[in-house]
């Protein structure tokens, strides 16, 4: 736009001067007040009390006085061309030479067309909402109207004002022949020009003098281009008249004393130059601020006064002749176009903020201000740029920092143009006023990214503020109704709705000046909702349906938001990653798992306090069971069904990802529950003696008060400390098979406990169907492994009980004692089989054949036993080995039961160890005594002349194993046998 003003002739005119009737001319008012209370103006405060109405009279003053002049021609022949219009009655006629331009309505001007400046009427561009621009209201024109007459108009200025004016001037010129207006003090030739006589009455000439002095005083002392010294005579001398002028007018004759005094102070004060020489220029209105307030009401003339927001179709015209006023006000291009920029803004904000173009416009203007700005080295200048975009920048950045509470989808286009000139603004603060920056130019500052970043920052965080107020009184106002929503759960929301929003209206616009825009934004939203995360999950410590709800929403919110910033960096250099490390984490799903794992935790331990009061009243009774198994382990798998109904009824969306956890809580409960079970019942080794020390039959002895000897003996049988006497019956054969069969009832409902949890899975919200593909999640792995292992330890306690506690009076107190033959094993087959039957009676029939199967094992370990390890009372010669085999033959045909009860395979592999000892017992003593020196050494690597080493007793019973052997010659009822031992080991007859 400067260039085009550069580019205009002044000398040339475009108006038609097609004459017309007469134009009624307006009323004179007071020029428009604006409202922008809060836009104060830039170009600084005058220390005068001048209005705004006698500021424009004065800028009238200087623009007639100063385009009067512009022709060339002398002032006399202009003036006289004005007078001689003015005796003529024709007030539109008054215009000669410069301002005798005519205008026509239609005439296209360069400038309104380089920058889209409005005409009234022209339909221009208004922000959403705001109503058309209503013409210039000039009413229907005859003729065309001169510069001088617009610019009357425009500034309301009288008839009888504009003559007067015109009169003072002509006679200024005639006396001042050839004089350039520059070197005029106007307001004091005007003094001296008019007279009481010139006005209407003595009121109005006092009130125009008192106004011309107060704008010498602004020009001259208060406000002057050199400064003043107070000490400078003539400017007090000029302060007293003014002040004395303002009690009572002084005379303003030709030759009047008083006025000689004040021309002399006015002239020695205008003339003063830096280097003290004689300038033919007079300083009275070039002085800041003075000058850009004069300048700013002559600018302001360019709005048509019926419609304050359009600009008057002949800019152009006008604008040539106001620029004339550079001269007297000190003023050029580069002052013009930030006076300008100032005006268009200003008018912008005043008329309320609805004319886009005037937005546009000052926009464009800056960028003329941002190209002088890099230019000019002016430090008054550089002041009035600083005040100017400070607050220009000011005024933008109190709607900008908190733009949701401004703009909305109606007006966002408003927003655009203020983006655009508060980032110009700050732009050239920064680059070109900023001396800091200057000294730092080393470092890139993207003013614009900066500025769009706390933009956004400050706006978001204004605006979650609200919605969480907002939040806060739904929430209250809800706190009685039933399945009220948590405070957090709303917030979340409603900050989602938010952030859609801001996706939607405003981040198109921001992203032209940062590529980030919504990803800023849904990032300051993430870090102000997650401040209060923070908070909510440090203080939540058990899963409440509230709290759940609160997490979900966090978590559906955090998504959301994420994926904005996902898709809003799409294109970014680094793809967002900066972006989404502002996001860390909510980790709401985190926070729900912890507090699902406090709620299982707590569900666990409850059942396992359960467990230890109930297993400790637990009777194991068969007759307190009917079933057969113990009450508490249907109670057991109640519990954890409830549990499980319980978990699955959670509202979290995590049930596959946490069900592991509830799986394992409850499979080691379970565990524990067997293990309790089983607790106590010793094992196979609890009922098995102590392997009696190696001694030596008596020979022939009829082995008489064999019971005696083993009371006397330390402790024949020691037993497990938890093993039962026979006076317990807390761990009897009957409450093992309670025990056995409690196992097998939980290890039948694991297939259907788990296809229920397979159905629960399925219904939950978040089941997916890889979470079934291997089914570990529904598993009871651990109980499972504890119910067979308890089993199979019940099954050998109760089998190694029967035989070695509950039968010993039979086998290990009776069997072969004393005379072989007198001693068989009958006894201790009926009193098995009447167990046998119990055990068929009342154990579950798919763990019968296995604890039977252990109760044989156990009998062929205690005939073996008997065998091996009966100590001095038993004695075996070689024709014994027929009875003993034939009481093996009965042992193994009670358990096969003429094929109604076990496999003959079973019974054969389990009498494998027995059916390979047995021929020791035939075998004579010689052959049994080389075998054993034979093996020992063997096994051992002695020398057959050393002594025969002990072979340790290994309890793994083979015909090829020493220890065996000597078993046997032990028992062996024989004097070769006896010699060995005495001889070889000198083994005790008795223990």
């Amino acid at each position: 736009m400067a260039q085009l003003f550069r580019d205009l002739s002044l000398g040339h005119s475009k108006r038609e001067s097609t004459p017309s009737p007469p134009l009624k001319i307006m009323p004179p008012k007071k020029p428009p007040t604006l409202p922008a209370d809060d836009l104060p103006s830039p170009l600084g405060q005058l220390s005068t009390n001048l209005s705004d109405s006698e500021l424009a009279l004065t800028a009238y003053e200087i623009f007639v006085a100063a385009c009067r002049t512009s022709s060339g021609k002398p002032l006399s022949s202009s003036i006289a061309n004005s007078v001689s219009n003015s005796h003529s009655g024709s007030p539109s006629q008054n215009s000669v030479g410069g301002i005798q331009r005519s205008i026509t309505s239609t005439a296209a001007s360069k400038v309104k067309k380089a920058f889209g400046l409005r005409s009234p009427g022209s339909g221009s561009k208004k922000s959403p909402g705001s109503g058309s621009g209503s013409g210039s209201g000039l009413g229907k024109v005859k003729r065309p109207l001169t510069v001088g007459e617009l610019m009357r108009n425009q500034m309301r200025v009288s008839d009888g004002m504009d003559s007067r004016v015109r009169r003072a001037l002509l006679r200024i010129s005639a006396g001042q022949v050839g004089r350039r207006i520059e070197s005029v003090v106007v307001p004091l030739e005007l003094m001296q020009q008019l007279k009481a006589s010139d006005f209407t009455d003595q009121q109005e000439y006092d009130e125009w003098q008192k106004r011309t002095l107060k704008v010498l005083e602004a020009g001259l002392i208060l406000h002057p281009y050199i400064p003043l010294e107070k000490s400078n005579s003539a400017g007090q001398r000029l302060r007293q008249i003014i002040h004395g002028a303002l009690d009572r007018p002084i005379e303003t004759g030709k030759n009047n004393e008083s006025m000689q005094v004040l021309r002399s102070a006015v002239m020695t004060l205008a003339n003063r130059s830096y280097d003290g020489s004689l300038t033919d220029s007079c300083h009275w209105a070039d002085g800041v601020p003075l000058n850009l307030r004069l300048y700013e009401m002559l600018l302001q003339s360019c709005f048509d006064v019926n419609d304050e927001s359009s600009i008057i179709d002949d800019f152009d015209e006008l604008m040539e002749q106001i620029k004339k006023t550079w001269g007297i006000l000190g003023l050029n291009q580069t002052y013009h176009n930030l006076c300008f920029t100032w005006v268009l803004f200003h008018r912008f904000v005043a008329t309320g903020q609805m004319d886009l173009e005037l937005l546009s416009d000052s926009d464009g203007q800056l960028a003329e201000v941002a190209k002088d700005a890099k230019t000019t080295k002016d430090s008054e200048y550089s002041k009035i740029l600083s005040s100017t975009l400070t607050s220009i920048l000011g005024w933008a950045e109190k709607r900008l920092l908190a733009y949701h509470e401004t703009f909305d989808r109606g007006n966002v286009e408003t927003m655009e143009g203020i983006v655009s000139l508060g980032v110009a603004a700050a732009k050239i603060l920064l680059e070109d006023v900023s001396t800091e920056y200057r000294r730092r130019r080393k470092t890139e500052v993207n003013v614009a990214r900066e500025r769009i970043e706390t933009y956004i920052r400050s706006s978001l965080r204004t605006a979650f503020a609200q919605i969480m107020e907002k939040a806060d009184s739904s929430r209250r106002a809800s706190r009685n109704q039933p399945n009220a929503l948590p405070l957090l759960a709303i917030l979340a929301k409603d900050v989602g709705s938010l952030a859609m929003n801001e996706k939607l209206v405003f981040s198109p616009i921001l992203k032209r000046w940062h590529p980030l825009a919504a990803g800023l934004a849904v990032a300051t939203l993430h870090a102000c909702y997650g401040n209060e995360m923070k908070q909510f999950i440090a203080g939540i410590t058990e899963l409440t349906p509230d709290a759940v709800q609160v997490l979900r929403a966090a978590d559906q919110l955090e998504k959301d938001l994420v994926q904005i910033a996902v898709e809003d960096s799409v294109d970014s250099e680094d793809g967002g990653k900066a972006v989404i490390r502002e996001m860390p984490p909510y980790e709401a799903e985190g926070a729900i798992a912890n507090l699902v794992k406090i709620w299982i935790k707590t569900r666990i331990d409850r059942l396992k306090d359960w467990v230890d009061r109930n297993l400790q009243q637990e009777l194991w009774s068969p007759q307190a069971n009917q079933e057969g198994y113990a009450p508490s382990s249907v109670e057991v798998l109640r519990i954890i069904n409830e549990t499980l109904d319980a978990f699955f009824q959670l509202p979290i969306p995590m049930h596959p990802a946490l069900l592991p956890d509830v799986m394992h809580g409850l499979d080691r409960c379970l565990q524990y529950y067997v293990a309790k079970a089983k607790s106590g019942c010793g094992s196979r080794n609890t009922f098995i003696p102590t392997m009696p020390a190696l001694t030596r039959c008596t020979i022939g002895s009829k082995f008489q008060g064999f019971g005696k000897k083993k009371e006397k003996s330390p402790n024949p049988q020691k037993r497990n400390s938890q093993v039962a006497t026979n006076g317990d019956s807390s761990f009897g054969v009957p409450q093992l098979c309670v025990r056995m069969n409690t196992l097998q009832w939980i290890l039948g409902e694991f297939d259907v406990l788990e296809k229920r949890i397979i159905t629960l899975l399925r219904n939950s919200e978040s089941a997916r169907e890889e979470h079934f593909s291997n089914g570990l999640a529904s598993k009871f792995e651990l109980s499972s492994a504890a119910c067979l292992e308890g089993i199979q330890q019940l099954c050998e306690a109760a089998a190694y009980r029967i035989v070695f506690h509950d039968l010993s009076h039979v086998l290990w107190d009776g069997l072969y004692v004393g005379d072989p033959s007198s001693s068989r094993i009958d006894p201790f087959l009926q009193e098995l089989e009447r167990n046998l039957m119990f055990i068929s009676d009342n154990v579950n029939e798919k763990i019968r054949t296995r604890i039977i199967t252990e109760i044989m094992r156990a009998s062929f370990d205690g005939f073996l036993f008997v065998l091996l390890a009966g100590g001095p009372s038993r004695a075996f010669s070689k024709k014994d080995s027929q009875i003993i085999e034939d009481d093996f033959k009965f042992l193994k045909e009670l358990f096969w039961a003429n094929g109604d009860g076990l496999p003959s395979e079973i019974i054969d592999k389990f009498a494998t160890t027995l059916r390979s000892i047995l021929p020791l017992f035939r075998t004579d003593t010689e052959s049994l005594i080389e075998q054993f020196r034979r093996l020992t050494l063997e096994t051992y690597k002695s020398s057959a002349r050393s002594r025969i080493p002990l072979p340790p007793t290994s309890g793994q019973w083979s015909p090829t194993e020493p220890n065996t052997l000597l078993r046997v010659l032990c028992h062996r009822n024989d004097e070769s046998a006896s010699k060995f031992l005495k001889k070889t080991y000198d083994l005790p007859k008795k223990l």
